[in-house]
């Protein structure tokens, strides 16, 4: 087990392709984005896949206990549209991920890139490993 499942217990293992929609906190009807999370010594990388989200619809919240992602998608059908296929959910994207302050809320550096958020989460000073001189 790493640690940051560990410090993460809620982490969802739900299936990727799991896309059943819910209503957030807010009241707007929302699904959970598919995401991928690696580890490195200093920080946690955080892909997440947010199809039809542009900047302006993004919203990443980090408060002492949770990562909140909320991505609205720009893009509404029109009016009497009538969709034949449709690869990507029309609603928009929710994930909150708890954490225990194992985070650096004032380091995390986000980028958004062709769907793809991409959220680098430094690691807080007290939880990195460091090396010990003996006398």
């Amino acid at each position: 087990m790493s640690l940051f499942n560990s410090l993460i217990p809620t982490l969802s293992r739900e299936p990727a392709n799991q896309t059943s929609p819910r209503s957030s906190e807010h009241g707007v009807v929302t699904i959970k984005p598919r995401y991928d999370i690696q580890e490195s010594a200093d920080a946690w990388g955080l892909s997440v896949h947010l199809p039809g989200v542009n900047k302006d619809g993004l919203e990443l919240t980090v408060d002492q206990s949770q990562l909140r992602i909320l991505g609205r998608k720009a893009w509404k059908a029109p009016a009497g549209w009538t969709t034949l296929y449709q690869e990507s959910p029309a609603e928009d994207f929710e994930l909150v991920i708890e954490h225990d302050n194992a985070i650096d809320a004032e380091k995390i550096h986000a980028e958004l890139k062709d769907g793809i958020l991409r959220v680098a989460l430094p690691k807080a000073a007290a939880i990195k490993p460091r090396k010990v001189g003996v006398n």
